[in-house]
């Protein structure tokens, strides 16, 4: 499956994942900053001396509608869930445009939550949002997504689930897989993978203080119109980082990130599902590694 196909899973994955087991309104305000870096061209691998930034602005909010905990304290319930991201980016030394200088993916989407009985649960969610350069916004910027996974909670520590995901992204309506692992271990040092999103191990010095390594994947999806035929474009990043958390009080963390953006890279697909199976002639556009910086904000009302 090409790396673009990922950018699929980011959009569900940040309206799901926020939200297991939770009660009150909650919701993460985050900036990321990526310095310039060489573009480094796809047909030979050079290095050149065109650059690129990345900034990006990310706003997740989860308002529960109806929550109920039933008699053994599970979680059952429906939620409004919303993100917002935007991304500007500003290019040098380049012949052609190569590259949008602005995205946008905004969503909004709902999710039930209940339990199945025993060990078992279900998280389903549904969500329509519009994924554009905002050079021309039609409604091919349109794309609609939803999936169901079912979940088994081992021990308080772990838990794995799978199930399918309905997308539109490619123009026909596909079936994907979703897959869902959370492990963590121990009081103070914990270890803990979320695929797609990454993993991260660390170290709880206080229940005001932790500090943690951390890997993460993150992406977004726009819909560009190429020689009168719509496409996807999508754009790629992992970073690796050390990540101090402060618990400023009950309700709101402060979470604060810098390392290295190993990879950035776009991948252009036509909106077929015949793509998902085309074997790439070249490797994707991608720009060096450079240093990587992220702020975020948590809050959780009871």
């Amino acid at each position: 499956m090409k790396k673009g196909l990922l950018t699929v899973f980011y959009g569900i994955t940040h309206l799901s994942c926020m939200v297991y087991a939770q009660t009150g309104i909650s919701g993460e305000f985050k900036t990321e900053y990526i310095p310039y870096s060489s573009y480094i061209r796809p047909e030979d691998s050079v290095k050149t001396n065109s650059k690129s930034d990345f900034k990006r602005m990310d706003i997740n909010l989860n308002i529960p509608l109806s929550m109920e905990k039933t008699k053994d304290g599970k979680v059952k319930g429906w939620s409004l869930l919303l993100n917002g991201a935007y991304a500007k980016m500003s290019h040098k030394n380049y012949e052609n445009s190569l590259f949008p200088d602005q995205m946008l993916n905004a969503q909004v989407g709902l999710q039930h939550i209940r339990p199945l009985g025993g060990k078992w649960s279900m998280m389903a969610s549904a969500s329509v949002g519009v994924y554009t350069d905002l050079e021309n916004v039609t409604f091919d910027d349109v794309l609609g997504q939803g999936g169901v996974v079912f979940i088994k909670k081992f021990n308080p520590n772990l838990a794995l689930g799978a199930g399918p995901i309905l997308t539109t992204a490619f123009g026909v309506p596909m079936i994907m897989p979703w897959i869902y692992f959370d492990w963590k271990t121990g009081n103070k040092i914990k270890f803990n993978i979320n695929f797609p999103q990454g993993m991260e191990a660390g170290y709880q010095f206080s229940d005001q203080f932790a500090l943690k390594a951390v890997v993460d994947l993150n992406g977004m999806t726009v819909e560009r119109n190429k020689g009168g035929k719509s496409i996807l474009l999508g754009y790629q990043q992992i970073t690796a980082g050390l990540r101090p958390e402060f618990q400023l009080n009950k309700s709101v963390s402060l979470r604060l990130t810098g390392g290295t953006a190993l990879l950035r890279s776009f991948t252009e697909n036509d909106r077929k599902i015949k793509s998902i199976f085309k074997t790439k002639k070249m490797e994707d556009p991608r720009f060096a590694s450079t240093f990587y910086m992220a702020l975020s904000l948590r809050w959780n009302l009871p």
